[in-house]
């Protein structure tokens, strides 16, 4: 167990984005989170199982996993792997003047583990990519702009089941999603957040309704328990701890409030997973 969570950071200081083959030393990692970034990983060889946050997925290629900043997840290879991986962080996609980028992202990142049809069009593309980021004329934005939103497009297109988003996602809904996973100290209050987006909770829900068909509580509750459990599960911090630092008013309305929501208390869910 760990006090607080291993942070790993696989990108540069002042880079946005990273693309490289995937190790093929990587068989087994403690669980760690990454230091502000988003992680798409793509396989086409290995065997095992990846671990994003409780959940356990088998590694059978080709496969594309995706890692979202908040989450904590660990790998148990027993094959050698080949792949990529690809690092994204936030000042990447703000830089960028192409707004479809962000909605692609946005639909991707809703996704964990994507089975893919045909992974010879998508192996092209990373390795474009990858040419493009180790040239020397890697500053041009608008070619690996176009490379990424074409990868992403793939994905989506080839993944087994695909989650048609029909709806235009609103900037207020991004933001606070975007928020919720960058905050390291989350608040179990809509005002507070709709504060912090300069409108109101009612705004801030409609929003969330219009997007994804989720009131903003049911959002903020998803990263609450995800939160909850990633530190139950990886640290040793106590209830009573891990209740103070998601800033619940006491440590018997966190309880109840985590049962209602998995149906265990904290340390039911501690003892049996």
């Amino acid at each position: 167990m760990y006090s607080k969570l291993p942070l790993k950071n696989k990108i540069e200081t002042g880079k946005s984005i990273k693309i490289a083959p995937f190790r093929k030393d990587i068989r087994k990692t403690e669980p760690h989170k990454h230091n502000n970034y988003f992680e798409i990983i793509y396989l086409s060889k290995g065997k095992g199982f990846h671990t994003i946050d409780s959940q356990q997925y088998q590694v059978n290629p080709p496969v594309v996993f995706i890692v979202r900043k908040e989450q904590v997840h660990h790998w148990e290879l027993n094959d050698v792997p080949d792949g990529f991986v690809l690092i994204l962080k936030k000042s990447f996609v703000d830089t960028s003047l192409d707004k479809e980028l962000k909605n692609l992202l946005t639909q991707v990142s809703a996704f964990s583990c994507i089975l893919l049809q045909d992974e010879k069009i998508i192996e092209q593309l990373f390795n474009m990519l990858v040419q493009e980021y180790q040239s020397e004329l890697n500053s041009n934005m608008p070619i690996t702009e176009g490379l990424l939103k074409a990868l992403l497009a793939k994905i989506l297109q080839m993944a087994k089941p695909v989650q048609p988003t029909k709806r235009k996602t609103s900037n207020l809904f991004l933001d606070f999603r975007e928020i919720l996973g960058h905050d390291k100290t989350l608040k179990n209050s809509i005002a507070y957040y709709a504060r912090l987006l300069k409108t109101t909770p009612q705004n801030l829900n409609a929003a969330c309704r219009k997007a994804v068909d989720q009131s903003a509580a049911e959002i903020l509750s998803e990263f609450i328990i995800s939160e909850a459990k990633r530190l139950l599960l990886y640290t040793d911090m106590t209830v009573a701890e891990i209740s103070l630092s998601l800033e619940f008013k006491d440590n018997s309305h966190f309880i109840k409030y985590f049962k209602r929501h998995t149906g265990n208390t904290p340390q039911s869910f501690r003892s049996i997973a």
